[in-house]
Formats: C-alpha cells, structure tokens, sequence
C-alpha cells in the first residue's frame, strides 16, 4: 500500500472509532439516566424490563420510538422541520473528532482543538431555533428563542473558562493542555471548572435550565411538534452533548488520560474520569427545581461572568508573574 493509502484507511478508521462512539456512549449516558432517577425518585419501572436490573429498558425505548408514527404539521416548513434533528445532532459528532481521549487516540489532532469543539458544539443550536422556527407553531417559536437567548447568555462564561486553562497551559491545543496539567490544576482553575460546569449544563438546555423545553409553560417548546425518530434524535443530541462536555471536562480540568496506571489504561482513565462528571449533570436534573428566566440570566451576566473574567485575569497575572 501506498502512503497515500495508508493515510486514507487511517482516516477512515479513526472515523469509525468516532461514529461507534458516538452511537454507544450517548445511549449508555441514557441508560444511565433511567437507572440513576429511578434510584433517586423511587420510581421502579425501569428497573424490571427484561429482567437483571432493567436492562432492557433502552431497548423498550428505541421500539417505542420506532413504532411511533412521524407526523409533519401542515403549515410548517417541511424542509426545515425535516432538517432541524440533524442539525442539532450532527455537531456534537463534528467536536467529538477532536477531542482526544488516549494518546493518539483522536480523529483529527486539530492546533487548536479547544477552539474548534466550543465553534462546533455551539452551532447544535441552530437544530433548536429551526425546530422551533419550521414547526408554525407559537410555543415551538418560543421555546427557540428562549433558546438563543440562553446560548448568548451562557456561552460567554463557557468560552472564559476554557480560556482560562488555555492560557494556563499555554496552548489552544486539547492534547497540549494534558501534557501541561499537573495535580494542582484543579485547585487553581477550580472557579474555572465549576463555570464551565454550570454554563455546560445550561447550553444543553438541562434541568435546572430547562426553560426552553417547560412542559409546565410551553408544552414541549421546540420539540412540541416532532414525535418518532425525530425526536429520539433530538434526545440523543442531549445525551451526546453530555458525554461531549463530561469529557471535554476531564480533559481540561482533570488530566484526561493521565493516571497512575500504565500507559495503556489511558482511555480508561478519560472515561472514570468523564462518568463523574455526567453523574452529576443527570442528578441536578433530580436535584434542583427549574430557574426562571430572569433568574437564568442573572446568574448567568451577574454571576458566572464576573467570577469567569476573575479567573482569566488571576491566570494571566500568575503566568506573567512565573
């Protein structure tokens, strides 16, 4: 084979390794959801399906999906309502190929990787502002924009977080901030680390920050009208979202694959280190109540961003300083 070869079939298995990711970790993050609020609201039901600890609770779910008859409303703008699942979707999988999460293991090793996963998982909102927008629907119209008003809110303390452990380690690079952390890394981007955390669990439009997708308020905001597969996509994109920021977490605050163990285990080190983090983000949905919106956006300019810019300007003055 040829160099050229070579380079073509390493392409094209580094995309397959990203693809099968992509398709089995957001459903084990969904399997996980059931059991962990199952446990924590008594609610038993998913428990029992199929036998040995509900097991075949995901599989019930995606035959639920399946059978569920896809319906296009009438006045809605059928190439859009058509489109907006993917593009919800299709980012997560875009950012997910720069992240990486053993050495060498990354589907493009991209300079400035931090950069890229932030462009490209903030366009999965145009997935909701379509969705809402295409369905001729008030309450879909709705819970878009609350949507795009969340995203501006909360994507500036997101980006001053990651520009924070950028600048500590010196690089834009994901792969380049592993090889610069060190033990006390968390300790000193901590206020870092818990903006981005929040502001994560915000841009994925989760509880408590769910206001685009009040059923109390809005009935189901943009997805009101999607059912079926369309809306399993839309699901999914959550829980790609979740495994993407648990993830992009563990590399920037808590050393990625770098552990104690040998060399080898390093993807296995990502992944004990990323399955805290998505613990987490699904017991705040069981946890906390659903903010209002004026209170949304006041943590966000008031609270998240002051401390965020504190931050930034702490590590500048300690880099400059060493």
């Amino acid at each position: 084979m040829t160099g050229l070869d070579l380079t073509v079939v390493e392409i094209v298995l580094r995309s397959a390794a990203v693809l099968a990711a992509f398709l089995v970790l957001p459903l084990l993050v969904g399997q996980m959801e059931h059991k962990v609020m199952g446990h924590m609201q008594g609610r038993l039901g998913p428990m029992y399906a199929g036998g040995f600890h509900g097991w075949a609770q995901l599989v019930a779910d995606g035959v639920k999906f399946i059978q569920k008859e896809d319906l296009t409303p009438a006045a809605a703008d059928r190439r859009l309502f058509r489109i907006a699942p993917a593009l919800a979707l299709v980012p997560y999988l875009v950012a997910m190929a720069v992240v990486p999460v053993h050495p060498g293991w990354v589907a493009a090793d991209v300079p400035a990787s931090a950069l890229f996963v932030l462009v490209a998982s903030g366009v999965s909102i145009l997935g909701m502002l379509v969705a809402g927008w295409a369905s001729a629907n008030k309450y879909s119209l709705i819970g878009g924009m609350r949507s795009a008003a969340q995203l501006l809110a909360y994507e500036l303390p997101l980006v001053l977080a990651v520009a924070s452990v950028c600048l500590a380690a010196g690089t834009l690079s994901l792969t380049g901030i592993i090889d610069a952390w060190s033990p006390v890394w968390l300790l000193w981007q901590l206020p870092a680390a818990l903006v981005f955390l929040v502001a994560a669990v915000a841009e994925l439009n989760r509880p408590p920050f769910d206001m685009p997708i009040a059923d109390a308020e809005i009935v189901m905001g943009p997805f009101t009208e999607y059912g079926g597969l369309r809306f399993a996509f839309f699901l999914l994109a959550e829980y790609a979202g979740i495994v993407l920021f648990s993830v992009l977490f563990a590399v920037l605050f808590l050393g990625g694959w770098r552990g104690p163990a040998p060399a080898w285990t390093g993807w296995l080190w990502t992944l004990l280190k990323a399955l805290p983090v998505a613990f987490l983000i699904i017991w705040m949905r069981v946890a906390w109540p659903r903010l209002r919106e004026d209170q949304l956006q006041r943590l966000a300019w008031l609270g998240l961003v002051p401390v965020a810019l504190g931050q930034l300007a702490l590590t500048a003055v300690v880099v400059v300083a060493l």
